[in-house]
């Protein structure tokens, strides 16, 4: 059974050969040609092009890297990506040629998973090592607020320990402490806005009610000229972009002339330090993180992106239309007594999020085919951006002795059960890309389906660096929770995995409701996914041969032993002194 349309496997395929028809040409490293914009902290695009001959002649510069053992490693993330890339064929349009590069020399994990499918917490969990259970982080207070991980050391604090040099910019934690790093550069910037004078809106092209849940969520379309055009309220419209509590103007006269986004400024960061890593003598390795924001709404990308995805090409998912029927999500919000004052902030977020967008448009289909159209240009935008700085590394001496880690802090539904958002316990939420290249380590164009979860990067690192010391910075810190998957690298069919068969995560509660006794936990083994809410509600999903959790069998008393047996693994996994786990309570539609 095909996940997505006929046509849009047809356009997949196409693809190549419309683009070089139209005289935009794949480079060898997977780039696009003429799009490729090698550029040096350049704010205008016509100032970038006078760079070029700068930037090749620092590329082609001698390289010396330090004489020694320990590898240099480079982070690079994404915001909200699920499996729309190549490697995990999630949709069959994604174009992202430089992760497939990236996946042919290193291992792809196809079931790698957030610990917590939002934003602000899952980033904490991934860089201390520590289970939301067992730091108190659940939602987007400052990280190091909490006391388990303000005494417990990040891993770029541990890398420095250990003698690294740190360097970091955009999205990497929630909330960025320059002092975990030697040197950070760019805070996130969720930009570009359209700025009516007085506040953010969405994109003018977005359909109302849908552009009515705000500048952020509501907002997707083309980064283009908006010279003559206006709010609803009839107000001259410029492009913003910025931090949070900051703005600035950015400018958009054409597309060739025009700033730079967020993420083109990240990437030329990027590009430069590797180029000036590369080219001096080294006497410490380094530990490079690179946050990239897209495809975290707003999915505002430069028109050439939307370009490369015809609208009426797009292919849908296949959303059954009763998915949601046999599913217990909805049951926790309707025991805690409805919606908080503030909509946007209620775990209900994705099912308000697909309902509107599906009433915005004139038929059903429309809105989804623009969001994942708008969703697919973001992920190619930021391929581009990643090619950079694959270019850099693979072109110096920096190949032989960098480990590359590829990831995002969570998914993305796309519609699937009604949900358009993150924070589920569905795949579609709680999967995360994770490729991983380990020169010399990591077995070349591989792939492991053993489940883990971004909890177990930061021992695999401490692994692959040989890093030592103490993670913790007192006994009022936590040891690691994860495990090291470096003997998945050697061998990703049968390496000795030392860590849980299952993934586990958590799910968010919004700050109103937050109560840090009573939470809800899934966990994905090899072919089963676990599902218990607060309330003892339960879903039990048969992967092997129901990929799209179609199915919750917690009812079917065929699968009451293997229901016991995920029940006994969940408490086991998340001790709770003193309280047990909610009875469970089988209701099925």
């Amino acid at each position: 059974m095909n996940y997505y349309s006929h046509t849009g496997l047809e356009v997949g395929r196409a693809r190549r050969a419309r683009l070089s028809a139209e005289g935009i040409q794949q480079t060898e490293t997977g780039g696009l040609g003429e799009t490729a914009l090698p550029s040096i902290y350049s704010r205008s695009l016509k100032f970038v092009r006078s760079l070029v001959c700068f930037g090749v002649s620092v590329f082609a510069a001698e390289v010396a890297i330090a004489d020694t053992d320990r590898p240099n490693v480079v982070l690079i993330m994404c915001d909200d990506l699920n499996d729309y890339i190549e490697p995990l064929g999630g949709h069959p349009q994604a174009y992202t040629p430089n992760l497939t590069r990236l996946a042919r020399s290193g291992v792809t994990f196809r079931q790698a998973h957030t610990n917590i499918p939002i934003c602000g917490s899952s980033r904490a969990s991934m860089f201390t090592g520590i289970y939301p259970h067992n730091s108190g982080c659940y939602g987007f207070n400052r990280w190091d607020g909490y006391g388990v991980l303000k005494n417990s050391r990040t891993f770029m604090d541990h890398f420095r320990a250990n003698g690294y040099h740190t360097l970091g910019t955009g999205k990497l934690m929630h909330h960025v402490v320059r002092s975990e790093w030697s040197e950070f550069a760019n805070t996130a910037d969720y930009g570009p806005f359209p700025w009516d004078g007085e506040r953010q809106i969405a994109h003018p092209d977005v359909n109302a009610p849908f552009s009515h849940i705000g500048a952020v969520d509501g907002s997707f379309g083309a980064l283009v000229s908006l010279e003559g055009r206006t709010s609803p309220e009839g107000k001259p419209l410029h492009w913003v972009t910025g931090p949070w509590g900051e703005r600035r103007t950015l400018r958009v006269d054409s597309q060739t002339d025009r700033d730079q986004t967020a993420d083109e400024v990240n990437g030329d960061w990027a590009v430069a330090n590797l180029q000036q890593l590369s080219a001096g003598d080294q006497d410490k390795p380094f530990f490079m993180g690179v946050g990239f924001m897209r495809p975290h709404t707003p999915l505002i990308v430069p028109q050439r992106f939307f370009d490369m995805f015809p609208l009426e090409s797009i292919a849908l998912p296949d959303i059954r239309p009763d998915d949601i029927d046999d599913t217990h999500a909805r049951s926790v919000r309707t025991l805690l007594g409805g919606f908080e004052p503030n909509p946007a902030r209620s775990e209900d977020m994705g099912r308000r999020l697909y309902e509107t967008l599906v009433a915005s448009y004139p038929n059903d289909d429309e809105g989804l085919r623009r969001f994942i159209q708008a969703y697919l240009a973001s992920v190619a935008s930021v391929d581009e951006q990643i090619g950079r700085i694959l270019d850099v590394i693979d072109g110096s001496e920096l190949r032989e002795n960098t480990v590359i880690i590829f990831t995002s802090d969570h998914g993305w539904g796309m519609g699937e059960k009604d949900y358009l958002y993150k924070n589920s316990l569905w795949q579609e939420s709680t999967r995360v890309p994770l490729i991983v290249r380990a020169p010399g380590v990591a077995k070349e164009d591989s792939v492991t389906d053993q489940p883990v979860s971004l909890v177990d990067l930061y021992p695999t690192m401490v692994d692959l660096c040989g890093m030592e010391g103490d993670t913790r910075k007192n006994d009022q810190g936590h040891p690691l929770d994860g495990h090291s998957i470096k003997p998945l690298f050697v061998d990703p069919d049968a390496g000795e995995w030392t860590g849980p068969d299952e993934a586990l995560t958590a799910l968010y509660k919004w700050r109103a409701r937050y109560d840090p006794g009573s939470e809800s936990y899934a966990l994905r083994a090899k072919g089963w996914r676990y599902i218990r809410y607060e309330n003892g509600r339960e879903e039990l999903y048969r992967t092997s041969v129901d990929p799209r959790e179609w199915f919750n069998l917690a009812g079917d008393p065929a699968h009451a032993k293997t229901l016991a047996l995920y029940r006994a693994k969940l408490h086991e996994r998340v001790p709770r002194p003193g309280r047990d786990l909610p009875q469970p309570v089988i209701t099925l539609k």
